[in-house]
């Protein structure tokens, strides 16, 4: 939000995984009879329980109302005996499912009875892996479905598809998926119909169609979340997450993880709960954290062992290898391996064991180096990266192994082969997502590949290609929004040529996991520097960050943090960046976040860097070679601001109409637009034609999502009744064209609060530069409502004194810090950083 008020305070892998199957759907069969009436009534009680995800309970009512029933009405106990059956299926309780369902007759010999026990049987062997046995039982219940279409015919669909996954099928796993919900559509089963787009949404995981796997899945959550479905909502929550986590995006991949399990474990779901803990562990496990992953994967397995589910103990052991091979325990990676073995060979599952494989592959490759291990570990890296089951990032992972086996045995020109090869299946596996929110955290799986070539290049002295590299990852899905054609491969770059043709001394970063660089690009020449690793970095900088938002000015006390980050970050380059020059900052990961102008100049008299040179922010060096100066035109602005607030969380803000009046004082009245109060809402920004402004600015609350940046919105008034009728989202200001000059973003985190691989911050900045504006101004942190208003008044003054933004806005941010009182605090004058795109 935009603060107004008059005091200052601080602001604050590689395992696919398989939901448990969602039934509830036999429940739906219409009872022929409706006696006794106690029976029919008390039956409807636990079925609505059951519906609504109440496992636990619905189990020990259905047991209670079976022995109840078995002496006097035996065609009730039989339903009563299969709801207790399904829900312990569910439950993952596939053994006590079994052994009760071997002791079960159907009343009156009823076939619908006999469809829905050998359904469930199925799905429980499936489930503790032997699938012939599976394929038994459904082969007998299709039967039965063939001579007459029952209610649960719909489940036997559902089964079947289930059982073809569990055999590495998916093409038709997904063919009898949408046959399940043609045939729900067809009964009107609303519960079977969100089932089937569940078990769709996973099936499309399963082939890494994620853009898909995320519609199918939120489709199943809002249909689930209609019918009060609880188990359903719980298990589409947590395929989301899985789509988002295999996308990169691991941050909302941890929050809908964590918030299945929870609603898992409430509703005594619990293969549902250690499914969900198992994929917190593979977070944890990819952020480094192995401490907290190998606890979720213990707890997983524990959970697994009480169940006797087989599916999930082979699940649980290939993540608790590849953990120790992670952390160096290479015979206790080896045990777990032996433990899985005489669990797959009745699996028949491909996908378990190319994932053994590549363990395998890993524990050899780590005991070397000598030709006998590395010779075994070459072999089944390319049996997997070769095997056409192989998902995707099982072959970026082999690929990638191999690379690196490569390299350290010396053969640089092979391993730079197999990086290529990597990085080139990784370009055609994010050619086929559609989203823009699929692409953005994508580039997340290929990272580490990245990192390893750059540094393998940086090695062989190849330190231009090593940057056409790094660039080649940069602004991906901003640059192909906006039309730009990216090659397949890096190529060579003109870096002098684009620092000439930008004015400007170009810093370009890499943060790597073990060593980062800074390459600094002159007209006349470029240089490279090793920097410290990025998680030290990303620490210095949230430090140095934390001390800009607190009570006190890092310049009156010479911070420490702030000259160190100024010495590791700027110091180098020095003798590249003229006094009083213009520099191209182009940040990764942490960095995105930082504000250089605030760094700290070392010596007699420290000053803050924005007093030696005028500093921007670009996305990458390809995009900046593609840049051409606005068209001409007339000095035309569009202002929105001053809106009506639509509720208590966002209030009035005193001084916008003071800011929109002194805005306005800069343009003649035919040129410019302005719509405040009730008229300044979403809707006016749309039909007003924005890209034929030279100028568009917002003076207007903001709100910038971690977990989703382009819900990022610009908050207005209200269009509309609709809730949310006031923001201006980030996804809808992608979506109309601009040849804007500038747009200023006058309210808080305009320039966002998530950073990507290889994309750096996305939210209202980012999507504007997506849109076509030339530069964008945007915020790092909260803006206050005092100072903001004078600060646009000078910015809009530079720019008709014929200054460009990035000077305009230097001067601007310059006369508050030479101002006398609380303005002269970074936190005035330096959330403000100018973006630059086409």
């Amino acid at each position: 939000m935009r603060r107004y008020g008059g005091s200052m305070r601080r602001s604050l892998r590689r395992r696919r995984f398989l939901p448990a199957c969602v039934l509830g759907l036999f429940l739906l069969i219409p009872l022929e009879d409706s006696r006794p009436t106690d029976a029919q009534a008390e039956y409807d009680r636990i079925r609505l329980s059951f519906l609504h995800g109440q496992l636990e309970d619905c189990q020990r009512r259905a047991e209670q109302d079976y022995r109840s029933f078995a002496a006097r009405d035996p065609e009730w106990a039989s339903r009563f005996r299969l709801l207790e059956a399904e829900a312990m299926v569910r439950r993952g309780l596939y053994d006590d499912a079994l052994t009760l369902l071997a002791g079960f007759s159907p009343a009156a010999n009823d076939p619908q009875e006999t469809v829905q026990q050998l359904t469930l049987e199925s799905i429980a062997l499936t489930r503790q892996q032997q699938l012939s046995l599976a394929g038994e039982r459904i082969a007998r219940a299709g039967e039965l479905c063939r001579e007459t279409a029952y209610p649960a015919c719909g489940s036997v669909l559902r089964a079947r598809g289930i059982l073809a996954a569990s055999q590495g099928n998916f093409s038709q796993a997904r063919q009898l998926f949408l046959d399940t919900l043609s045939f729900a559509q067809a009964h009107r089963d609303r519960f079977l119909e969100a089932s089937a787009a569940l078990n769709l949404g996973w099936a499309a995981i399963q082939v890494e169609h994620y853009d898909e796997a995320v519609d199918w899945s939120r489709t199943a959550y809002n249909d689930s979340v209609e019918l009060g479905a609880q188990d359903l909502a719980e298990s589409s929550s947590g395929n989301l997450g899985w789509a988002y986590f295999r996308l990169g995006d691991t941050e909302r991949a941890l929050q809908l993880f964590l918030e299945a399990e929870k609603e898992a474990e409430k509703i005594g779901n619990t293969a549902s709960a250690l499914g969900w803990l198992t994929t917190v562990g593979y977070v944890h496990q990819q952020d480094g954290d192995l401490k907290e992953a190998a606890n979720s994967y213990d707890q997983a397995l524990a959970l697994a062992v009480a169940i006797r589910s087989r599916e999930d103990i082979v699940n649980t052991l290939e993540v608790l290898a590849h953990l120790s091979i992670d952390a160096g325990r290479l015979d206790q990676a080896a045990g777990y391996l032996d433990r899985l073995a005489p669990l797959l060979r009745s699996s028949q599952n491909r996908l378990d064991e190319l994932d053994v494989l590549l363990a395998q592959g890993r524990i050899a490759a780590a005991r070397g180096p000598d030709a006998s291990h590395d010779a075994q570990a070459e072999a089944i890296f390319r049996t997997v990266a070769a095997d056409p089951a192989s998902q995707t990032s099982m072959r970026l992972g082999a690929e990638h192994e191999l690379a690196r086996l490569e390299e350290r045995r010396g053969d640089l020109a092979a391993a730079d082969r197999m990086y290529a090869t990597a990085l080139d299946a990784f370009e055609q596996a994010r050619s086929r997502l559609r989203n823009e929110d699929s692409k953005l955290p994508f580039l997340t799986n290929a990272a580490p590949i990245y990192d390893d070539y750059i540094h393998l290049l940086v090695k062989q002295g190849r330190a231009d290609q090593a940057l056409a590299v790094a660039d080649h990852s940069r602004a991906r899905t901003l640059a192909a929004g906006l039309g730009l054609t990216i090659p397949a491969q890096p190529v060579a770059l003109s870096a002098g040529r684009i620092a000439r043709d930008a004015g400007a001394t170009l810093l370009f970063y890499w943060l790597g996991a073990s060593q980062s660089y800074l390459w600094a690009i002159a007209p006349e020449k470029t240089a490279l520097f090793a920097l410290p690793p990025s998680r030290e970095i990303g620490r210095m900088a949230g430090r140095y960050r934390d001390a800009l938002l607190g009570p006190g000015d890092p310049l009156d006390s010479a911070d420490p943090g702030g000259q160190a980050l100024y010495r590791m970050l700027v110091a180098p380059a020095a003798s590249l960046i003229a006094p009083g020059s213009n520099v191209v900052i182009l940040a990764d990961g942490a960095l995105s976040q930082l504000n250089f102008e605030t760094l700290l100049v070392p010596g007699p008299k420290p000053h803050y860097w924005i007093e030696d040179a005028t500093v921007v922010s670009a996305p990458s060096l390809t995009m900046l070679a593609s840049a051409k100066p606005p068209a001409a035109g007339r000095r035309s602005l569009l202002l929105l601001g001053n809106a009506v607030s639509p509720d208590r969380e966002y209030p009035n803000l005193p001084n916008a109409s003071l800011e929109m009046r002194r805005i306005e004082s800069h343009f003649t009245a035919q040129d410019q637009t302005v719509f405040a109060g009730q008229g300044a809402n979403p809707d006016a920004y749309a039909a007003s034609s924005p890209q034929q402004y030279a100028y568009i600015h917002f003076v207007a609350h903001g709100v910038a999502s971690l977990t989703d940046p382009l819900d990022s919105a610009i908050i207005l008034s209200r269009s509309t009744a609709a809730d949310d009728s006031f923001k201006l989202y980030a996804r809808t200001i992608i979506q109309h064209p601009l040849h804007a000059r500038l747009v200023t973003i006058s309210s808080c985190y305009g320039g966002g609060t998530r950073t990507y691989a290889g994309e750096g911050l996305v939210g209202l900045s980012w999507a504007f530069l997506r849109a076509g504006a030339h530069t964008v101004i945007g915020a790092l942190w909260e803006v206050s409502d005092d100072s903001t208003p004078a600060l646009m008044d000078a910015l809009y003054a530079g720019l008709e004194q014929g200054l460009p933004p990035s000077a305009a806005l230097r001067q601007a941010q310059l006369a508050l810090l030479h101002s006398h009182g609380d303005y002269r605090h970074p936190f005035f004058w330096a959330p403000f950083e100018l973006y630059t795109g086409l």
